[in-house]
This record gives structure tokens, sequence and C-alpha cells, in this order.
């Protein structure tokens, strides 16, 4: 893949202010635009000006493609370096009809169209989200609910009309009962469009981080449990760990590994609160000594099995 300097494809240099990048694409996609331009490649250099506006004018986007650094020259061959990952909300644009984006931006910013030349509508500019900010927190603060200090950095316009990132210090406080994946919604904490319109919304997207005892799936949550042969042969009741506390949990006699014991509304909250589900799992003990391998012959001639007669073998 290529890389696309988009400074060079509208004459301008990389610490250009907005107004010039907005003046420098209004020049070249009039002299372009293929329902007017008489150029041989009109339409090809249309499409290669309206994506380079496309990430210049966003404020999000061009702090982003100035990350990838300035030791890159158009044309050479390009890979995105292993920790890119960008995302953007392309909800206020509008379809560009068949003018599309390249292979090199849709690889560093997703699939989009791009927006139409500036003065062509009346449409004013919208608010912009934030790209969504993955927040780790652990099982038992999901559990219970928590707050996070965060840290943003925010494409901003200084007072000479330059693009900075500065930091930005939230505390935020995330609910009990709240799932992997699930996106908490901070009205008015995400970018601002053009001409001074309110900021957009900031999203929160929660990953759970690995907890060492509990698998979950949605709200339910699961536990292996380890018992001994005597316990699910004759049945037991014993003390299991939850998220709420300590609970006793009777095995029924005759339990086999992976038997699935529920114990309900043990999950995570919420409208309807999950579930905790104990799998069984029996260990079996070491025939480490004489008395105990002869235990174990005894059971085999008293107490005869095949588990696996149902595979005909």
């Amino acid at each position: 893949m290529k890389f696309k300097d988009y400074y060079q494809t509208l004459g301008v240099s990389r610490d250009a202010p907005r107004d010039e990048i907005k003046r420098a694409y209004r020049r070249l996609a009039r002299k372009y635009h293929p329902d007017v331009s008489k150029e041989p490649d009109a339409e090809e250099r249309f499409k290669e000006v309206s994506e380079a506006y496309e990430v210049l004018e966003d404020a999000e986007k061009r702090v982003a493609y100035d990350r990838l650094g300035a030791n890159w020259r158009a044309g050479e061959e390009f890979t995105p370096p292993p920790e890119w990952n960008f995302s953007f909300d392309f909800g206020g644009l509008r379809n560009a009809g068949p003018f599309g984006f390249s292979d090199f931006f849709e690889t560093l910013f997703g699939r989009s169209q791009p927006r139409p030349e500036p003065g062509f509508s009346g449409r004013p500019s919208r608010p912009r989200n934030h790209a969504p900010v993955k927040v780790q927190v652990t099982l038992e603060e999901a559990f219970r609910g928590t707050e996070r200090s965060l840290q943003l950095q925010v494409p901003e316009r200084d007072g000479a009309g330059r693009l900075v990132s500065r930091a930005r210090a939230l505390r935020v406080k995330i609910p009990s009962g709240i799932v992997a994946g699930q996106r908490m919604r901070l009205p008015g904490q995400g970018q601002s469009a053009s001409g001074g319109t309110p900021r957009g919304d900031l999203y929160l997207e929660v990953e759970l981080m690995p907890h060492r005892l509990y698998r979950v799936e949605g709200r339910d949550v699961y536990l292996d449990l380890p018992i001994t042969p005597w316990e699910a042969a004759l049945g037991a009741t014993i003390k299991v760990p939850t998220l709420d506390g300590t609970v006793d949990l009777k095995i029924p006699a005759g339990s086999q590994s992976g038997r699935k014991l529920r114990l309900r509304g043990r999950g995570l909250g919420g409208k309807q609160r999950g579930d905790q589900y104990v799998v069984l799992t029996i260990v079996t003990p070491s025939p480490n000594t004489e008395s105990a391998r002869a235990l174990y012959h005894r059971m085999a001639r008293e107490m005869p099995l095949n588990p696996r007669a149902h595979l005909g073998v």
C-alpha cells in the first residue's frame, strides 16, 4: 500500500491553520470537479483532494495522521504500525456519490464517504463524537460500581488557529452491574465541530479484566468447583464463593464432572440480575500409598463400571 501525503496533495505545510486548508481545498475542488473541469485526470484528482481534506480538516483525524510521522514520502510502501487502532463516528457526513476513499484512508480510518465541498451546502456543521475510549474494570468493580480518573488527549485549536493536542482530565462514575462491551455516554465531552458548535459526546466502552476464579458471559458468572469423588457420589453441602459473599451449596448425590448448578441472582446486576453457575469438576486422589492402591482395586472389583460403553468399544 502506498503512503499518501495529504499536505502535499493540498499544497499546504504541515502546520497550516484550518482556514488555509479550507481555502486550498475550495480552490482545488473547483479546479478538478468532474462536472466543470476539462483536465484529463479530473475525477481522480478531485477524489484525492477530497480525501486529503477529509483528514486534514478534521481535528481528530489530523492528529492521528500526524502521529504516523513526517518521515514518509508520497508513494512509498507503507504499513500501519502494529499498535494502530483508530475509529471514528461518521454519522454526520453526507454521501459524496461515486467518489469513495482509497485503501490507504480506509486502512487508517475505516470506511466512510467524503464530505461535500465547503460552501456547497448550507447545512451547519454537527458536533463530532469522540472515538470510544476503552476502560478496564475488575469483575468486583463491575459488580459493585466504581470511579475512574481518565486522561484524554483531545485535538483543539490554539489562539493562532494551529492544531494542538491537549490533555483533559475526567472523573467518571461506573455504575454497578455494568457488563463487558457496554458503552457509557458522557454528553458534551467529545470533540467540537467547526463554527463554535457544542461539543459532541464521549463514549466509554467497558472491558472486564480476567479473573482468577470466574468466567463471565453477559450477566452470568461461571465458577469451576473442584469436588472429591465421595462428595460427588454421596452428596455434600460445601461452601462456595460468590461476588456477594460465601454461600452453602448442596451437591446432589451421584453428580458427575461437568454438571452445572445454578445460584439464582448471584451474577452481575442490572435491570435483570444474572446468575452464578457452578461447574463441578471431580478431582481424583492419587494412589501414592499401598493402602490407597488397595482401595482403588477394591472399588474396581465391587463397583464395576464401563464409562465407554456408549462408544461401542
